[in-house]
């Protein structure tokens, strides 16, 4: 049904040759200007003139790519099928307008012909003439319109039905967007949330690395301060503490060594009693 309505709207627009471009649009995206051109038999010039002008309208949009190898834009087309259902139905609707105004005319107002030469005029323009064509000066006839108003009444209540139908699926197809918005809103939401993490993460960091600069500074600065003599001793200090621990590491070792070894030497003494 959709594309029913959206073959309606291209036929009104451009016209009927141009129909089948909505086939080859219909329930895709970013479509190639060159494969449109090539199902339609059209050279790529007079492809781009009809998507243009359905583009003048909104009906069709577009994103351009640029070939690598070629170095020319090639442009990318998608339907915008909400667009098009809206044009369609304020097409609909100035057809019923006109509809509606001729039906009322038609049962209010009084209407004479001229047999002869199959022209039909207004009561102000046959009392104008005198009742007597001008062409043929015949007199004029009171036409009967009962079987235009059955036709028109027709014609307007299959025009209702239509625009209710295409309501029904602009629509849905309104409903549609409204979705694919929240969604994006929703994705550019947390994307925000995520970005604000990362500065506060950042922003910690950068706060911790200044305050440890600060403390490096400080006592960079109280050693700048402090005479030389003090800094050798201190130096001095660490090295003597140093040589010390180094010390006791190898004299605990040598120890754990001779205790070991006797540990291993009266063992070896008491399996050879036994054995005796």
């Amino acid at each position: 049904m959709q594309i029913k309505f959206l073959r309606a709207v291209v036929e009104d627009i451009i016209g009927r040759p141009t129909v089948p471009i909505v086939d080859l649009l219909a329930g895709k995206k970013d479509v190639n200007e060159f494969t449109i051109a090539k199902k339609l038999d059209l050279t790529i010039n007079q492809t781009r003139n009809i998507l243009y002008k359905l583009s003048d309208y909104g009906l069709v949009s577009f994103i351009r790519k640029k070939d690598k190898r070629k170095g020319w834009y090639i442009y990318f087309w998608t339907l915008n099928v909400f667009q098009s259902l809206v044009l369609y139905e304020q097409n609909l609707k100035k057809q019923l307008m006109n509809l509606e105004y001729q039906l009322k005319s038609r049962q209010e107002k009084r209407y004479y012909v001229c047999n002869t030469c199959s022209i039909e005029v207004g009561e102000e323009v046959s009392l104008l003439n005198g009742f007597i064509c001008p062409e043929c000066e015949e007199v004029y006839e009171l036409s009967e319109s009962g079987d235009l108003v059955i036709d028109l009444e027709k014609k307007i209540s299959k025009i209702n039905k239509e625009i209710s139908l295409v309501k029904i699926e602009r629509e849905l197809e309104e409903e549609k967007l409204n979705k694919q918005k929240a969604r994006k809103i929703k994705k550019a939401e947390a994307e925000r949330k995520a970005k604000r993490k990362r500065t506060s993460k950042k922003k910690v960091v950068k706060k911790v690395a200044k305050k440890k600069k600060k403390v490096v500074k400080k006592k960079v600065a109280k050693k700048k301060k402090e005479p030389s003599s003090l800094r050798k001793k201190k130096t001095l200090g660490k090295k003597r503490t140093n040589l010390a621990k180094k010390k006791v590491k190898k004299v605990a070792k040598k120890k754990t060594k001779g205790v070991s070894g006797l540990l291993k030497k009266l063992r070896t003494k008491k399996t050879k009693k036994i054995k005796k």
